[in-house]
């Protein structure tokens, strides 16, 4: 596992729409497994391919409920709204407010092409919303009600 570096705001890999994965193999084990270590290292909720400069839809959260590795994710349904603030590893500095489904039904395949179902809520459900639209080429600033700066770490 290696920690990877996080793109930021103004590189066009942001703004693409990722490519599909078709092969389940070692190189897309070793890339999750880049990827849990970089949003852990960087303390965040989660991460996508192309926030380290990879096109494909895969991306990965780490929250409460867990740690889940979702590769071609797609929402079946959204139910209810929260609002509420939003940063985000590629837009260092910055924190927005953003209103999201309170509640999402999810399919994704597992890094080994099981396909799997899951329901989430809350912050849960902001944060795989959030890495979903990074696979869409979509950043919370695109969405968000209002920007401010905070002060980093």
């Amino acid at each position: 596992m290696a920690r990877k570096f996080v793109v930021q705001t103004g590189d066009p890999v942001l703004r693409e729409k990722c490519k599909e994965v078709k092969s389940f193999n070692p190189e897309l084990f070793s890339l999750l497994d880049d990827m849990k270590e970089t949003v852990r290292a960087e303390n965040g909720a989660g991460l996508a391919a192309p926030q380290i400069g990879v096109n494909i839809r895969a991306v990965v959260v780490d929250v409460e409920e867990g740690f889940f590795e979702l590769v071609n994710p797609v929402i079946l349904a959204t139910k209810g709204e929260q609002v509420g603030p939003e940063g985000c590893l590629s837009v260092k500095g910055k924190q927005g407010t953003v209103a999201r489904p309170y509640r999402v039904k999810a399919e994704y395949r597992d890094r080994f092409g099981r396909k799997h179902k899951l329901t989430a809520e809350g912050f849960f459900a902001r944060a795989v919303c959030h890495e979903l639209d990074h696979l869409d080429g979509v950043l919370y600033t695109d969405r968000a009600s209002e920007i401010h700066d905070i002060e980093e770490d």
